[in-house]
């Protein structure tokens, strides 16, 4: 499968991309998006790896990216819901799961600082905290 290249990331960015060894395109659908494939998920869903979609804000990197979109959809395999991802996004001619997760003001975006990879990082926890709002049975 060729990775499609509708746009160009930052050096920052692309280099981030390499080194987490995941194939990942970006796309313009409606909006500019990243397309991270085989994404790993955490045990406990019930897809061991998706993709992960992010939305390139306008004027970013100094506007903070948010959210992360997932297909396919992710659930528990314990039956617990997923809080705050019941919403969908057409994208792709796929339908993703869209996990509504926002920086708080203990950890606000930080120009210069925060970048795509911090943001795939912020993802990975967010998976991984979702375990402990709820745990397992």
């Amino acid at each position: 499968m060729e990775m499609r290249r509708a746009f160009d990331l930052g050096v920052e960015d692309e280099e981030f991309l390499a080194t987490y060894e995941c194939p990942w395109e970006t796309i313009a659908d409606g909006s500019s998006w990243v397309l991270i494939h085989e994404f790993t998920v955490p045990k406990g869903y019930n897809h061991e790896k998706v993709t992960a979609a992010i939305r390139i804000e306008a004027g970013y990197p100094n506007a903070q990216l948010d959210m992360v979109y997932f297909y396919p959809p992710l659930s528990r395999l314990d039956g617990q819901p997923i809080g705050c991802s019941e919403a969908q996004q057409p994208l792709d001619g796929k339908i993703y799961q869209r996990w509504s997760r926002h920086r708080t003001p203990a950890n606000p975006w930080k120009i210069g600082f925060d970048n795509l990879g911090t943001h795939v990082f912020l993802i990975e926890e967010w998976l991984e905290r979702e375990f402990e709002k709820c745990p397992a049975r």
